[in-house]
C-alpha cells in the first residue's frame, strides 16, 4: 500500500511541511496558543535564572513545551469537531471541554514545577 506522504527522507520532509503548517494555523487561529507560545518564550530568561543546572532548565522549558503540545491537540480537536458539526451536541461539548481541561492540567503542571523552583532558589 501506497502511502500519500511517501516514504523514506521524502516523508519526514513532508511530515516536518504538515508540521509547519499546523503550526501557522494554531498561530493564525488560536489565541491562546499565542498567548501560551509568548509565554513559553518569556519565560527561557527566568528559566535559565531559576536553573541550577541544565537539566533543570530543561525541565522548566520542558513543562512548557508540555503546555504547547496539548494546546496544538486541544485546538485539533476543537476544529474536527468543528469541521463534523456546528450544532451544539453533547458529545461535542464533552471533547471541548475534555481538551480545556487537559490544558488547564498541563497549566497547573507549570505553576507547580515553577513554584518548586522559586521555593528551591530563594528558600
Amino acid at each position: 500500500m501506497n502511502k500519500p506522504n511517501g516514504t523514506g527522507f521524502g516523508r519526514i520532509i513532508k511530515a516536518a511541511d504538515c508540521s509547519r503548517k499546523g503550526f501557522a494555523a494554531a498561530w493564525v487561529n488560536e489565541a491562546a496558543f499565542r498567548q501560551e507560545a509568548g509565554l513559553t518564550l518569556a519565560a527561557i530568561p527566568f528559566a535559565w535564572y531559576l536553573a541550577a543546572d541544565f537539566g533543570h532548565f530543561a525541565l522548566l522549558m520542558g513543562v512548557w513545551l508540555l503546555v504547547i503540545i496539548v494546546e496544538l491537540l486541544n485546538s485539533a480537536i476543537e476544529a474536527l469537531t468543528d469541521r463534523v458539526s456546528l450544532e451544539r451536541h453533547e458529545l461535542s461539548g464533552r471533547a471541548k471541554d475534555m481538551g480545556s481541561a487537559a490544558v488547564t492540567s498541563a497549566l497547573v503542571f507549570v505553576a507547580l514545577v515553577w513554584a518548586a523552583a522559586i521555593w528551591q532558589k530563594f528558600s
